[in-house]
């Protein structure tokens, strides 16, 4: 890699502080390495080298840069979030290709913290499913090519596992960020609901919500505390704190669930997903936390109520588009939301209802340990041109364990945590109550200091896909 491209995020905006280097030199170490790499892992749609290069001279000539907290940091954006100047696909060939006039909120948040923003990332059609692929191209796994990245934030997990950025910004409507963070190695931190803004349209009926993805837990830190509000952002910024996120605290004796069991009914964890998890959970038993195996009281009827609010959002998604325009998977879906509306089964207590019925096991347990995956990513493919039925059966039997944080709103994080018999990065999911992200990146920190993971893929020993 080039001398920047690789470093963390935390390292580039101190050394960018320090004037150690400048915003310039970061960033075009940065788009040297997305051109001699992305060509095997199409991480971006839109590479934006030259607004980039401006943008970093912008940085590095504001009078507040010692107190930026992301001071010339590359980031990377997913592309259904509008960012000034661009057009906003959302892996569609249905979407205008008129450039958004504004940036999102989350966008506007980086950029004042002092990052840089070198491209939009791939996303599947309406960032509906768990592989990224389209009209606009396939983002793979940079540990293994052949495999998906995940979905449907599987761009910008691609680009931060292949270090063509430190950070990147996605969002998490049924594991979104978590799915595509487990498959490529990666700590994928999301929100609970409320700590971030979100301004994603219908939002999927509240259960998505925009977060960090990184390769250490002190980088998913820094940007979750960009994101949410909670540091200093430069002269005006109209942010609480400082310029610093928040100092991991080493968790000590908390009580700790471990589960294997699949929200899902019928959906069963791979065994080389459960052992994973049940080393994380007895690393972290070692380190003092009391951990019982005691699994949530999932409601049978969970599947079907996410199924009706994942329809029912693309249903949401899909108005206004030409349905000629969208492929026949992401048609489907929307039909059967549009169905699911009219059979009443949209209702807005759901969630109500299953954290009522959670409550009394978050009130035993501080934190739950899962699996991140139940099973192997599928390989990277044309996905978006099969039918609905393949595209479900493969996403179910992938990922059934992240759902049910996005309709209870609770935050959820997953960290990488040994390898697979695969080769590819092996990941565990923490599952916490409302307002502890900071406790779940503080066990993602101990977990890291206890098994240290690779933080890139060797994508120099890779050879181009055709």
């Amino acid at each position: 890699m080039t001398q920047w491209a690789g470093r963390t995020a935390v390292e580039i905006a101190d050394a960018v502080r320090r004037e150690e280097a400048t915003p310039r030199e970061v960033v075009a170490d940065h788009l040297a390495r997305i051109a001699a790499v992305d060509g095997r892992v199409g991480a971006f749609r839109v590479v934006r080298a030259a607004a980039a290069l401006e943008e970093a001279d912008a940085v590095g000539a504001r009078t507040d840069l010692a107190r930026l907290p992301l001071a010339g940091v590359p980031v990377a954006v997913k592309d259904n979030l509008p960012v000034s100047g661009e057009s906003c696909r959302n892996g569609s060939a249905a979407t205008p290709a008129t450039p958004a006039a504004e940036d999102h909120v989350t966008v506007a948040r980086l950029r004042a913290a002092g990052a840089v923003v070198v491209g939009l990332t791939h996303v599947p059609e309406l960032c509906v499913f768990g592989t990224t692929d389209g009209v606009h191209g396939i983002a793979r796994n940079p540990w293994d090519p052949t495999r998906t990245a995940g979905g449907s934030s599987g761009g910008s997990a691609a680009a931060v596992a292949a270090g063509l950025v430190p950070v990147a910004l996605g969002n998490d409507g049924m594991g979104s960020l978590r799915i595509p963070a487990a498959h490529c190695g990666l700590v994928g931190l999301k929100p609970g609901t409320g700590r971030v803004p979100v301004e994603l349209g219908g939002g999927w009926f509240g259960m998505s919500q925009n977060g960090p993805l990184a390769t250490t837990a002190a980088d998913a830190r820094l940007m979750f505390s960009v994101l949410a509000g909670e540091v200093a952002t430069g002269a005006g910024a109209r942010m609480d704190g400082d310029a610093s996120a928040p100092e991991p605290n080493p968790p000590r004796g908390l009580a700790l669930a471990f589960s294997t069991r699949s929200p899902i009914a019928g959906v069963r964890v791979g065994p080389a997903y459960a052992a994973l998890a049940r080393r994380a959970a007895r690393a972290l038993a070692g380190a003092g936390h009391q951990v019982t195996t005691a699994h949530p009281p999932y409601p049978l009827s969970f599947g079907a109520v996410s199924l009706a609010r994942w329809t029912g959002g693309t249903a949401q998604d899909a108005q206004g588009l030409d349905p000629r325009l969208l492929a026949p998977r992401t048609r489907r879906h929307a039909q059967i939301g549009r169905l699911a509306g009219r059979l009443g089964m949209l209702r807005t207590d759901h969630r109500a209802a299953l954290n009522e019925r959670l409550a009394p096991f978050f009130e035993k347990y501080d934190v739950l340990v899962t699996p991140s995956l139940a099973r192997p990513g599928p390989p990277a493919d044309a996905w978006h041109e099969r039918g609905w039925l393949a595209n479900m059966l493969v996403n179910t039997a992938c990922s059934p364990m992240t759902p049910a944080w996005n309709l209870s709103g609770r935050p959820a994080l997953v960290v990488p945590f040994g390898t697979l018999p695969s080769g590819l990065p092996g990941s565990v999911q923490l599952v916490g109550r409302a307002g502890c992200e900071h406790q779940l990146l503080d066990l993602a920190a101990q977990l890291e200091g206890l098994h240290p993971w690779r933080r890139t893929a060797p994508l120099e020993a890779s050879r181009p896909q055709s």
